[in-house]
């Protein structure tokens, strides 16, 4: 399966407001492993960004006056796209820019061109209700360095995205094994059989028990009592 995690930087917050995207930054993900073949665009979008936007990103007008505006990149970036399944943290946001950007261009939405959209904040809060869910709390939580992040930047958070998407989801491919002939066309994977291994069970000793019961209960004052487990015994 081809992934892309996608990350774009903007002028400000709404781009039916007239906002524009002025960095692109894509990762690559083939079977879940980072490929290097990312792709990462700056955009002159021919108008200055606001000021709380300019504090996020630090990129000045001055410096994208003489990159390339959107018009120019879009082929390239399309391409790039085709087909692919796009992680994106936020994916309103994001997709809200590049579909307008292709509005302008007279141009469909990203919806055709690509096989899914994945949004890593919804997965995130699924996953740590109550708990703060932006990439940076991620990083820390999932042990993702970010030392390198001062200022948000398309490029760089596409890449921290990537690590933190693989840990969010690292139990999905836990029983597949890789073949010695991957070819590059796809990976050729074999399915372990479980049956042939006599698995021991491990219980929980009484510290482990109360601090398992301690964590249910905190999920359960975050869902504010909506915890599946929670109305199971309600009923």
């Amino acid at each position: 399966m081809r992934q892309v995690v996608l990350d774009t930087e903007t002028t400000g917050l709404s781009a039916e407001s007239g906002d524009r995207i002025i960095e692109i930054g894509c990762v690559e993900l083939l079977n879940r492993k980072l490929t290097g073949n990312n792709l990462h665009f700056y955009v002159n979008p021919e108008r200055d960004s606001h000021e709380d936007a300019l504090k996020v990103h630090g990129i000045s007008s001055d410096f994208l006056r003489d990159k390339p505006k959107f018009a120019g990149i879009a082929d390239e970036l399309l391409d790039y796209l085709q087909g692919a399944e796009l992680i994106i943290h936020n994916a309103p946001f994001d997709i809200s820019f590049l579909n307008k950007e292709l509005s302008l261009l007279g141009r469909p939405p990203l919806k055709g061109l690509v096989s899914n959209v994945i949004d890593s904040l919804v997965m995130a809060k699924e996953m740590f209700p109550g708990k703060r869910n932006g990439l940076d709390a991620l990083c820390d939580r999932l042990e993702v360095d970010n030392s390198g992040r001062t200022l948000h930047g398309a490029l760089l958070d596409a890449e921290l995205l990537a690590d933190v998407y693989i840990n969010m989801t690292r139990g999905q491919d836990a029983l597949l094994i890789e073949t010695s002939d991957s070819s590059a066309e796809g990976v050729q994977v074999d399915l372990v059989d479980l049956r042939q291994f006599d698995l021991p069970i491990l219980r929980a000793n009484e510290v482990e028990s109360t601090a398992h019961g301690v964590a249910l209960e905190d999920l359960d004052k975050a869902s504010k009592g909506k915890t599946l487990w929670r109305q199971a015994t309600a009923a």
